[in-house]
């Protein structure tokens, strides 16, 4: 028996190859987008659990800490929470702690730092968005080169058209499209879901670093709020 290298392969490779012997070039080049698609998507995910993009209760301990005027259990619990919110209300509460400390510029220097954050977890988004985008639009001039191929074979046959082979010509032109809809929606239906942990992050960063500064009046009333700029020493009469 002839031996045969295909026989060898595992079935879902052995498909991949017959998708490209189909498709050509335009189904190889979608093939390589998805696999930088999922390796871009895991380097998120990865990025998102070391940076703890999920996780608030510990920022929001240490907050009600500080405004209880817990400093110093506030900056534990801030350090021992392992958070891109935490590692905010670690700055905020080191910053407040310092004895010439300006609320305002602490509050514009930590806005500054929270938008560093935000940016480093939309990073390579944009890219994911490109491919989400980019994947059908490949896959239609797939398309439509395999359409312009079958009707000049078409053109080219006369009056003895075989409508099968026709047929055929047709469904493989469709075929990437198909492959190209197939890497689109998967990687768009990521993308969103990223968008939105970033947002929720982005919300509950705004809503930190206000409480920090008003001390949630609106929900702990007359809280006692722990000032920033100290007091200047009364001097001995």
């Amino acid at each position: 028996m002839p031996f045969e290298l295909a026989s060898l392969m595992p079935p879902f490779l052995s498909s991949l190859a017959g998708l490209v012997d189909q498709g050509g070039p335009v189904v190889m080049l979608l093939l390589v987008l998805s696999v930088i698609a999922v390796a871009l998507i895991a380097a998120k995910v990865l990025q998102f659990a070391l940076l703890g993009a999920g996780r608030f209760s510990g920022a929001r301990k240490a907050l009600r800490l500080w405004l209880d005027g817990r400093q110093q259990d506030a900056q534990i619990t801030a350090a021992g929470s392992s958070s891109v919110l935490s590692d905010v209300m670690l700055k905020l509460i080191k910053g407040a702690g310092q004895p010439d400390a300006d609320k305002e510029l602490l509050k514009e220097d930590v806005e500054r730092i929270c938008i560093q954050r935000i940016n480093g977890l939309r990073a390579y988004l944009r890219p994911l968005d490109m491919i989400a985008q980019t994947a059908p639009l490949i896959g239609l001039l797939g398309t439509v080169l395999g359409m312009i191929e079958a009707f000049q074979a078409m053109q080219g046959a006369g009056a003895a058209v075989d409508p099968s082979v026709l047929a055929g010509g047709i469904w493989v032109a469709l075929l990437t499209t198909a492959v190209g809809l197939a890497v689109a929606i998967p990687v768009s239906a990521v993308v969103g879901w990223f968008d939105s942990r970033i947002e929720a992050v982005q919300s509950e960063m705004d809503a930190l670093v206000t409480a920090f500064f008003t001390g949630a009046v609106a929900e702990r009333g007359t809280a006692r709020v722990v000032p920033l700029e100290l007091s200047e020493p009364r001097h001995a009469s």
